[in-house]
């Protein structure tokens, strides 16, 4: 095919192995969720490239408004990416440090984070994502969006934020395991969330207003 000439974008490789995030998250979901979803994201966003020479963050940024096939398949690699590094095998019941410190002072404590964040991402209509970002004057920020929308994409999405931590409600990323229960599914994400990777990316991206170059850090 014509547009594998100019194909800049690949799939990366995960994060942890495919049988590790057992049994939260079982190997037949994670193989089809990233090796076939995610992979035909990566594949309609290098046809809808073509020969530009967009990065990523330019085109969740700036390209995404003029281009619906860049929207939906740069989103799509994008979030995807996220939502990887937010996964892992070691995980810890809540996270530690700055991030605990600042979901504490204006939540209180964790457990009310996590339940609206449980809402958030729970009432999602469809297909779509819940995040955690952090907005221009440092506030954290739970909001969620439709298809693959970011908080990134300039006039698109209401929220002005760095996003740093998401998770993934489309029916793809739970259904063979969890079929319609995704109130269940939602609840079992944090188990196998990493923490240490998701601090990582607060202190030295969201919390400075960086968007986080998600394609680079999966490598």
């Amino acid at each position: 095919m014509l547009f594998r000439r100019f194909a800049k974008f690949t799939l990366p490789k995960l994060p942890f192995t495919d049988n590790s995030l057992e049994p939260i998250y079982d190997k037949k979901t994670i193989s089809f969720h990233w090796g076939k979803h995610h992979q035909t994201y990566v594949d309609k966003l290098n046809q809808a490239v073509g020969e530009n020479d967009y990065t990523l963050l330019d085109i969740i940024q700036n390209q995404s408004q003029n281009s619906l096939p860049l929207r939906n398949h740069g989103g799509g690699h994008y979030n995807h990416c996220l939502f990887w590094l937010c996964l892992g095998s070691n995980s810890s019941e809540q996270p530690s440090g700055k991030l605990l410190a600042h979901i504490q002072k204006q939540w209180g404590d964790f457990s009310k984070f996590k339940n609206e964040f449980n809402q958030a991402a729970i009432n999602t209509f469809g297909s779509g994502w819940a995040w955690l970002s952090v907005n221009p004057e440092g506030k954290l920020v739970i909001s969620s969006s439709q298809n693959q929308d970011n908080p990134l994409m300039k006039g698109i999405f209401k929220a002005n934020a760095v996003p740093f931590f998401t998770i993934d409600v489309w029916e793809h990323a739970y259904y063979l395991q969890y079929q319609n229960k995704r109130p269940e599914f939602v609840d079992k994400f944090w188990k196998v969330v990493n923490w240490k990777q998701v601090e990582d990316m607060y202190e030295k991206y969201a919390l400075q207003q960086r968007p986080v170059p998600v394609d680079k850090i999966l490598g």
